[in-house]
């Protein structure tokens, strides 16, 4: 048996101001959409495209991706749940059985590249003036670079993990394994923030601790491959001719991540959706199939465009 390393994840939920928290997926989310837009200016003036619309396509990136990943989630994984609550679907809380703030915790990533195609598709038309592939293919780029943020941020938020493991650098998710009232009423320390500290760290609670599995961070895997998706289309677009071929970056990109997806889910937890009912895959695999073969279709009919 491999002995693992006993790495107990409990973080904070940001960084407290004393006014106020910022949290670290927000964090995360405000980093992916700056590195982003920075990217996006190299490359506009690069292209000696008009800054003017670069701020456009920021708003449309941002909406479509919050949008898109939030109804991702509700049709592909838990649509049995909001197809009886369909306001939760817009609102930030739930008003039965008493109210309760919930804020957004169901983005689903699918659902973020379907919304940005669509959004892609309009802003191309209506405001770029260029073909579709054109921007497709460059904005692969940041977005690349901010599914690595995403993945951090579901890191700290110990969200999306691993099945259980052996393997020597797997992670015991505390706020996953025990929810605030679980570490409140198990330690009967009033605060959760200190609850979890004493469970951690107290050999008092000894017994609590040794109940958390040792799960593989499957958020980590994912962010790490993300870094090398994002270097190979960033050295691709900088360095080689490959840009010239209309619909290659962004078939590639679609093959690239979408097999990270494919590799990852293996070892990831179920997240519902329709696997129970289709089998042999998680909902996450059945998911990344189409993007793969549509990445596939892209890379091999690219054609270096006629010049403009």
């Amino acid at each position: 048996m491999t002995q693992a390393l006993n790495i107990v994840w409990n973080p904070s939920e940001g960084i407290d101001l004393g006014f106020f928290v910022i949290r670290y997926y927000s964090l995360m989310f405000v980093i992916a959409f700056g590195l982003g837009w920075y990217l996006m200016k190299n490359i506009f003036e690069r292209e000696n495209e008009s800054l003017e619309k670069l701020d456009s396509l920021f708003v449309w990136s941002v909406l479509a991706t919050l949008i898109g990943a939030r109804l991702g989630h509700v049709f592909f994984y838990d649509w049995e749940y909001f197809r009886n609550h369909l306001s939760e679907i817009i609102l930030p809380f739930r008003l039965s059985p008493k109210f309760e703030f919930t804020g957004y915790q169901g983005l689903a990533s699918h659902g973020a590249a379907i919304s940005i195609i669509v959004a892609m598709y309009f802003y191309s038309r209506n405001i770029l003036k260029r073909p579709l592939l054109w921007i497709l293919d460059r904005i692969v780029i940041p977005v690349s670079s901010g599914a690595i943020f995403v993945r951090l941020g579901n890191f700290f938020n110990s969200e999306i993990v691993g099945k259980v493991t052996e393997f020597p650098f797997g992670i015991r998710f505390l706020h996953d394994y025990y929810s605030k009232a679980d570490a409140v009423n198990a330690t009967q320390i009033p605060n959760p923030k200190e609850a979890y500290t004493a469970i951690a760290t107290n050999p008092k609670f000894a017994n609590l601790l040794a109940q958390v599995p040792v799960k593989h961070p499957t958020q980590l895997y994912e962010a790490f491959c993300y870094v090398f998706v994002f270097a190979i289309l960033f050295f691709l677009y900088w360095k080689t001719e490959t840009r010239k071929k209309s619909g290659f970056l962004f078939g590639l990109f679609l093959v690239l991540l979408f097999s990270v997806r494919m590799v990852v889910e293996s070892v990831k937890e179920s997240q519902g959706g329709f696997e129970s009912s289709l089998g042999l895959l998680s909902t996450g695999q059945w998911l990344s199939i189409p993007f793969i073969l549509i990445g596939l279709y892209f890379i091999f009919t690219a054609e270096k465009p006629i010049k403009i």
